[in-house]
């Protein structure tokens, strides 16, 4: 089992959820900045006052904007070769909506990827990482408004003119088809105009989501068309959070519902970003809900015209799904689903399944034909910091461990993949729950979920496997 020679490896962050600064050097609030901590077992809230007395943990993060060089350093010492981070939307454009970028938020990036590039590191770059300015939200009640994508193209011609030379890799929208569930609200389509609260207790209205998701997909064609047509040398990819569906039972019932939740959590997004069109079984779903997409004349050619080079996703974990309602159920990225008895969990209840990343890399190789790259998969967990400054987390080398395992076999399988991009390989904000407790990195960042800590880095056990992985091109897997 053999990886390629010129094979991507590295790790993945957010810049929502590493840089902190977030009111630095002309920076706008964006849609992160005005969500509070949470924990695994309270929702997050949206407080768009800003009031002190809720905590927010995106305003400081782990200061990666502050400590990016170090930082860079310990991933080139772990030997990367490629680094997925995104570009914070409102440092460029504060609200969206200014006439000319803030110099200050380029600078910032012209100094992170003249770092990677001192130590032969490639930027894969997300364009647009749940950082909608708040202002777009405010005003425009996110992407329902077909004004976004206009805002997004001067976003998208000012940061590839600036950074042309230093970025190869981009990606459009981070887990893209997140806008295809609920609580794709807050992060992909921002459609929550006017709304503070908890998130349990935020509305969901899919009809508007699927319309912004339509915005959306406008947006991400039309910069892939651009790119093309003005830097050729660029590869523009998707990213979709992979989630596999496997039927509970061999019940033809629960087949079928697999097929529909594969169909649109799954493949919808990016049927229409690679092969550049609405899929037929979307019109039988639209039709059932009641859902009717705005569609301007010229939207169908900008899809054709904007299809993407090469296909990203994550991989966490996978779900039953089962048509009895009593069947035991579990959480887990983005969504819950219905538990496998057959797999282990995480802490945070996320199934672990190795087995089904080879299962989903050669089911997206199959239907696509284009060059994969695992952007982010890892293991959140509890890590306990020893008296003399040590982690010893074996649980996370042998999550890691067992998914390249799979990645292996799926290349010996025929499948075209190029890159794997473990998240959070430092320490940082959980997405879901706003804590710091849920660690998935071979770095670990002192820092508390109250917002306490030293910021100190400290290398992992699994920052030393990883680096001999590495090294060895993924034929050394075994213990330290």
């Amino acid at each position: 089992m053999k990886f390629p020679k010129d094979f991507l490896w590295g790790g993945a962050v957010a810049a929502n959820q590493c840089e902190g600064a977030w009111n630095v050097a002309g920076k706008g609030v964006s849609i992160s900045d005005v969500l509070t901590e949470g924990s695994h077992h309270k929702p997050r809230r949206i407080e768009p006052s800003l009031s002190e007395q809720y905590f927010y943990p995106s305003h400081e993060a782990i200061d990666f904007y502050h400590r990016y060089e170090d930082d860079i350093r310990l991933l080139a010492e772990m030997g990367f070769k490629v680094f997925r981070t995104s570009i914070n939307w409102t440092r460029i454009f504060p609200t969206g909506e200014e006439d000319q970028p803030n110099e200050q938020g380029l600078l910032f990036y012209d100094r992170l990827f003249a770092c990677c590039k001192k130590y032969q590191i490639e930027p894969l770059v997300t364009i647009s990482h749940y950082e909608l300015p708040y202002a777009l939200v405010e005003k425009y009640n996110g992407w329902t408004n077909r004004k976004l994508i206009d805002l997004f193209m001067k976003y998208c011609k000012v940061i590839f003119k600036r950074y042309q030379h230093q970025v190869k890799y981009w990606l459009t929208f981070n887990e893209v088809n997140a806008g295809t569930i609920y609580t794709g609200t807050t992060s992909t389509t921002a459609n929550f105009k006017g709304f503070s609260g908890s998130l349990a207790d935020l509305k969901d209205n899919e009809a508007e989501r699927f319309q912004a998701l339509h915005h959306i997909f406008l947006a991400s064609a039309q910069a892939v068309e651009y790119a093309h047509q003005h830097y050729p040398h660029f590869k523009m990819g998707c990213m979709i959070g992979f989630l596999g569906y496997y039927p509970y039972t061999c019940n033809p019932d629960d087949l079928l519902l697999a097929q529909e939740k594969m169909r649109m959590i799954d493949w919808f997004s990016s049927d229409i970003q690679v092969r550049g069109y609405y899929p037929s079984y979307a019109k039988r779903y639209f039709e059932k809900k009641g859902i009717s997409i705005q569609q301007m004349p010229g939207d169908s050619q900008i899809l054709q015209t904007g299809k993407v080079d090469f296909y990203t996703f994550s991989y966490y974990m996978t779900f039953c799904v089962s048509q009895d309602p009593n069947v035991e159920e579990t959480t887990g990225n983005l969504l819950g689903g219905v538990k496998n008895p057959y797999l282990k969990a995480s802490d945070w209840g996320w199934q672990i399944d190795p087995k089904g990343l080879r299962w989903s890399l050669n089911e997206i190789y199959d239907r696509y034909q284009l060059p994969i790259m695992i952007v982010e998969n890892g293991l959140g967990a509890y890590d306990e910091l020893t008296s003399d400054f040590q982690i010893h987390d074996d649980y996370r080398i042998d999550y890691m461990r067992q998914h390249i395992e799979q990645m292996a076999e799926a290349i010996a399988d025929g499948v075209n993949l190029i890159g794997y991009t473990p998240w959070g390989c430092i320490d940082l904000v959980s997405l879901s729950t706003g804590e710091m407790d849920k660690r998935y990195g071979m770095i670990y960042v002192d820092k508390n979920n109250d917002g306490t800590g030293s910021l100190k880095r400290y290398k992992k056990d699994s920052f030393y496997w990883y680096q001999r992985v590495i090294q060895t091109n993924g034929e050394e897997l075994g213990n330290l």
